[in-house]
């Protein structure tokens, strides 16, 4: 995809999110946690070739921290082999990954101290 492309795609995610994410986005935005900024639904380009971009979208991105975290609902049951995969290629990228299931929001409290343990 061209760049521009990716970026359209990541607006639309952002204007759509899931109930968890919403939640979660709530906990995290305007450095709620620890003073960590984190972006909602930021592509993350991996490869590039003649102006054609290779990315992932994950749910939410800490630059600071290099953390990619990523909400895990039933359609990842059918997609394990590919979010394996994807892990793999943003962990060579230098990305911590945490996968959080939709079903842990409700005790949110885990859900930050979670998070929030992954910090330096």
């Amino acid at each position: 995809m061209k760049y521009n492309e990716i970026r359209d795609f990541a607006r639309k995610l952002r204007k759509n999110p899931t109930p968890s994410e919403q939640k979660l986005w709530e906990e995290i935005r305007f450095r709620k946690l620890n003073g960590r900024k984190f972006l909602r639904q930021h592509p993350i380009i991996f490869e590039s070739k003649n102006n054609e971009h290779f990315f992932y979208i994950p749910d939410f991105y800490c630059a600071e921290e290099k953390l990619v975290i990523e909400l895990d609902g039933p359609i990842h049951m059918n997609q394990q082999d590919h979010d394996k995969q994807r892990d793999l290629i943003l962990k060579e990228k230098g990305l911590k990954i945490l996968r959080i299931k939709n079903h842990e929001i409700k005790e949110m409290e885990k859900v930050v101290e979670k998070i929030r343990s992954t910090f330096k």
